[in-house]
């Protein structure tokens, strides 16, 4: 199906299919197809956009680590089926502005402003719509990131995929590390997490975790609290939440499918927690249309199966796939090392 031929009347219908358990499966495995060509819509200008941020954030830190994304269809549907303050139903899916996403992890702070300078002082043709920085107000869960969005400004041969809306996201080591123990802890007790549902005490660890991070950052702090690391360490003890996360670590068994010893771009990851695996599928930047069938195929598989998840990713290799997708590997190790730091605390 082609995304060109597809009118945004068609694609918010899809969408809305999507969120209803009512839909019969044909109308159903139709508009997953339609949302999954608008999806791949997004391909082209994503590409253009990873570029740019991978050479803006290795021009500040060698050790920067830039990967792309589009947005998995059950986050999709979740969205689409949320409310949001201070506006009337729910959010139409063409308006979506995540539904492709590219991010930068650096090492400080620092090198997070300089970053963000760089495209307030850049000449991209390109337009800026919107900027939420986490970093200034984190977000109730205790969410912290900067986050840039944009609409796709093409030059003349690729009009086609002017005004799709792309994500940057740009946050510090400290903070993925955050992020991924909290998306890992998620999925594992299957809770949202992630969307602020979920059981209370995860939910209070985490943004404990956030605020006595961002205190080491000395960045805004989402409330003051006298004492904290005692309460960080009530939660960790009532919790296990260590003890929890190692076996996660330990439990997780990786599946690495390489075709051939090409340089590869594309990444599939498929997180089993039945059988406790990931398995990578890779392709070359020339096999992309066939790293895309295949994550629609798996998600279609999948679908409403909650043990089961679907990531298609662009890294430059394996190594920066493992480092910006800690989660898809059950990789809290560098996230219990700080928690260890607090728990062992004197004061």
């Amino acid at each position: 199906m082609s995304e060109i031929k597809l009118t945004k009347s068609q694609v918010n219908k899809a969408g809305i299919l999507l969120t209803k358990e009512t839909t019969p499966e044909e109308k159903r495995d139709n508009a997953l197809q339609i949302v999954s060509a608008w999806r791949r819509a997004h391909n082209y200008p994503l590409q253009v956009f990873t570029t740019t941020l991978e050479k803006y954030a290795k021009e500040i830190s060698p050790e920067a680590i830039t990967v792309q994304r589009l947005k998995r269809i059950p986050s999709i549907i979740k969205k689409l089926q949320r409310t949001y303050p201070g506006q009337k139903g729910t959010i139409k899916l063409t308006r979506m502005q995540d539904i492709a996403g590219c991010r930068s992890i650096l090492p400080t702070l620092k090198d997070v402003q300089l970053l963000q300078q760089k495209y307030e002082k850049s000449r991209l043709r390109h337009k800026k719509i919107k900027e939420n920085n986490y970093l200034l107000e984190p977000k109730e869960d205790g969410y912290r990131s900067l986050h840039l969005i944009y609409a796709f400004q093409s030059e003349k041969n690729k009009q086609e995929y002017n005004d799709k809306l792309i994500e940057i996201q740009i946050r510090t080591q400290l903070q993925h590390l955050w992020a991924t123990a909290v998306e890992t802890t998620g999925f594992f007790i299957g809770q949202a997490l992630k969307l602020s549902e979920g059981e209370e005490d995860w939910k209070e660890f985490f943004q404990l975790v956030s605020i006595a991070f961002a205190r080491k950052e000395e960045t805004p702090e989402l409330k003051q609290n006298k004492k904290l690391y005692q309460l960080i360490r009530e939660k960790e003890k009532k919790l296990f939440a260590i003890t929890k996360m190692k076996k996660w670590n330990e439990s997780i068994r990786l599946f690495e499918e390489m075709s051939s010893k090409k340089e590869k771009e594309y990444f599939v990851l498929e997180l089993d927690t039945i059988q406790e695996k990931t398995t990578i599928s890779s392709f070359t930047k020339q096999e992309e249309e066939k790293a895309i069938e295949l994550y629609a195929k798996i998600e279609k598989k999948i679908y409403g199966r909650k043990e089961y998840d679907v990531v298609l990713v662009g890294a430059k290799n394996i190594t920066t796939l493992k480092e910006a997708y800690l989660n898809y590997f059950a990789d809290t190790k560098e996230f219990i090392k700080e928690i260890k730091k607090i728990v062992d605390e004197k004061n």
